[in-house]
């Protein structure tokens, strides 16, 4: 199934600035296959369910070896049954 993520990934324990562990975890999302776009407070990431659900897997992964005990995960799925729409489609809607 294909959706569109909104995903906010946050270290806890690690002190007030977590940009060092934001940055391994947009290194993952680059190496990815699918698209996604970090905004301010999180990322939109397209693409299969599946396909979401384990980027998200290796980017705790990642955080676990950079000794993070603790992440807090907020993910939101949208998805369209009746017709494919992307991210950039759903922005388009709105202008």
């Amino acid at each position: 199934m294909k959706v569109v993520a909104d995903l906010c990934i946050v270290p806890m324990g690690v002190g007030p600035s977590v940009s060092s562990y934001v940055k391994e975890i947009k290194a993952i999302l680059e190496a990815s296959h699918l698209n996604a776009e970090m905004h301010a407070n999180g990322t939109n990431i397209e693409g299969e369910l599946a396909d979401i659900c384990r980027l998200i897997e290796l980017c705790e992964e990642k955080l676990s070896q950079l000794g993070v005990q603790r992440v807090f995960f907020t993910m939101a799925f949208s998805s369209r049954r009746d017709k494919e729409q992307s991210m950039a489609d759903k922005l388009t809607a709105v202008s």
